[in-house]
Formats: structure tokens, sequence, C-alpha cells
């Protein structure tokens, strides 16, 4: 079983940055897709970012351009950095991974997500 672990989350003004970490282990592939995505209160659930099975980056429309979604060499780690942080983008961070070898289009979808880092941003 795999386990995620988030954190790194919390409270800034509008025009802040933080940087989530994502924790991995008992990582039993070779490769995982790997992703964020987020939900807010009465929202459904939106993807953020993730990184394809050829390793390209992808943003969600709302994020491009303030959002960096990385990976740590051994990739037993996943980071996102926000900058520029709005108030629209105050949710539930959710990590999540799942085997390369059948990713969904979407890391909503995706197999193992953490419990998830609460980012808050005010105006």
């Amino acid at each position: 079983q795999v386990q995620v672990a988030e954190s790194g989350g919390g409270s800034v003004q509008s025009g802040g940055s933080l940087r989530l970490s994502c924790a991995l282990s008992r990582l039993t592939y070779n490769n995982y897709c790997m992703g964020w995505y987020r939900q807010a209160p009465g929202k459904e659930r939106e993807e953020v970012a993730r990184i394809t099975v050829d390793d390209r980056t992808l943003y969600a429309d709302p994020v491009k351009g303030r959002f960096t979604v990385s990976q740590d060499n051994a990739k037993s780690a996943l980071y996102l950095q926000m900058n520029s942080l709005k108030p629209e983008d105050t949710a539930m961070y959710y990590c999540a991974v799942h085997p390369k070898n059948a990713c969904p289009p979407t890391a909503v979808l995706f197999h193992w997500s953490g419990q998830g880092t609460q980012v808050t941003v005010s105006s």
C-alpha cells in the first residue's frame, strides 16, 4: 500500500507563496504518475498539476504561470511551488500517484492520495 503524506499548507495573504511537499513511501513499482488536485468547500475536486507518463508537466488553466510541480530525483517526493496566490486558490490540496502503466488523464482519478493539506489565501 503506497503511502502519501502532504505538508506545507498554511494561511497566506493574496500574492504570497507556499511550497507544498508530498512524501511517498512503500512504492512498489518503478514509475508512477504524480500530481496534485484540490477541493474547495462546496466544490468538486479539480486537478491542479501533474507529471505525465513521459515526464511532461501539465497545469490547470487557473494556475498556469503561478504554480510549478516538481519531483525529486528518486521520485519519492513531489512538490508544488505556489506563487502569486489568490483567494480562489483556497482549498484542501491533495497529492496523488498512480502506476505509470495506466495513468488516468487527471490526477483526480489517481489511485493513491493523502489526507491533504489546507491552503487558505486571504485578500
